[in-house]
């Protein structure tokens, strides 16, 4: 009996020992940093399913179990739909939720971002992806298309209300001959109005039909050399009627002999926006002066046409916008002097499409400066190159 005990007493103390002399190795390995702490198996993603993500045209995410981000596309993450490993949205992260807990295939519109300026609009799908609790999310962005869409419904509202003036002018109008018949003076006088509606519609539809033309990718129709001094000339020459009725003293000066790259009859129309406009927004018994010259940024040469007028300005806060469509400074002077409000919005098209640039200087009380840039034509044989010698 002594001795089974003694044998028992043994065994203790070497099994007491061996839990000890493991203690401290573990402890030893942790003080050291050579252990690490124990983790949970990470989900992997089923086979071939990395290579597809890869290539997929669309924004994707893998979510694992917790909802964390197993696999996040750059895009996703530029998009800022993924930060670190979480998703952003709140409302994304809840259609995966209920997709992992019914494993119904969903799909959604919602929109990514801290500030209505900033955010993003996506159409997503979201899907079980194997049997593993694993959730994939796909969304393709739909910020230009809605923003597209919005200008387009914008435009259509625009025109509707822009066509509705002078056709409605013109049933009145129409209404008021008719009842005075008999009364030439009144028929006269009304005929008058008549056809300066008319005229303002046709211009108006014109105007239309020129921004349909030059804001789309076609190429230009015509396209050749072009003698800047020729569109200066027809500009000014179409512009002096109207210069003309308010006294208004058109003058042109700058650099002769430069050649430019494009559609003639489209730089005369831009560029007698330009002119017109500085008439009509200018007091009578002043001067608009029309000026070209070379101007030079990095390698590349441009031909600059300015256009400055002595009239009340643009206030600051308007600069941005007045290139866009139908909008105006002074809606009420702008219809005084029969502005459809598409002009600037064709110049800037005319230039975009020319490879230029439309630039405006304003300060109010001080009048304005639009200045087209275009780019110099590569003609050695032309005056062109006379002129950049002298303008280095």
């Amino acid at each position: 009996m002594n001795v089974e005990l003694a044998v028992g007493l043994a065994g203790l103390v070497g099994l007491t020992g061996g839990l000890v002399t493991g203690l401290a190795i573990r402890w030893s390995e942790i003080a050291l940093g050579r252990a690490e702490p124990p983790q949970q198996p990470a989900a992997a993603l089923p086979p071939g399913v990395a290579s597809v993500l890869n290539v997929l045209p669309s924004s994707a995410v893998v979510l694992d179990t917790d909802d964390r981000v197993l696999r996040a596309s750059s895009a996703a993450r530029a998009f800022g739909m993924v930060s670190g490993d979480r998703l952003v949205a709140e409302e994304l992260l809840a259609l995966a939720r209920r997709v992992r807990r019914d494993g119904e295939i969903r799909e959604a519109e919602i929109q990514v971002g801290l500030s209505r300026k900033d955010s993003r609009w996506f159409a997503v799908r979201v899907a079980p992806l194997g049997s593993g609790g694993l959730v994939l999310v796909l969304a393709e962005d739909l910020t230009e298309m809605r923003r597209v869409e919005s200008i387009r419904r914008d435009f259509s509202a625009n025109v509707s209300h822009e066509l509705k003036t002078p056709v409605g002018a013109l049933l009145l109008l129409a209404e008021t001959v008719q009842d005075a018949a008999e009364d030439q003076d009144a028929v006269r006088r009304f005929a008058g109005r008549m056809q300066l509606e008319a005229a303002r519609l046709s211009s108006l539809v014109q105007d239309l039909i020129t921004l349909s033309h030059v804001q789309g990718d076609e190429p230009l129709a015509q396209e050749g050399p072009v003698a800047v001094d020729d569109v200066v000339a027809e500009a000014v020459d179409r512009a002096t009627l109207a210069a003309g009725a308010r006294e208004i003293q058109l003058s042109t000066a700058g650099a002769p002999g430069l050649h430019v790259t494009g559609d003639e009859e489209l730089l005369v129309m831009a560029l007698k926006n330009l002119v017109d406009n500085a008439v009509a927004y200018s007091p009578e018994r002043t001067r608009v002066a029309i000026s070209t010259r070379v101007a030079k940024e990095d390698d590349a040469r441009y031909a600059e046409i300015s256009v400055t007028d002595q009239g009340i300005g643009i206030p600051e806060r308007e600069l941005e916008r007045i290139f866009e469509r139908f909008y105006r400074v002074d809606p009420a002077r702008s219809r005084q002097t029969g502005g459809t409000g598409l002009g600037l919005a064709i110049v800037k098209h005319v230039a975009t499409k020319h490879g230029g640039e439309v630039i405006v200087w304003s300060k109010e009380g001080s009048g304005s400066t639009f200045t087209l840039r275009l780019p110099l034509r590569d003609h050695p044989r032309s005056t062109d190159q006379q002129v950049l010698e002298d303008n280095p």
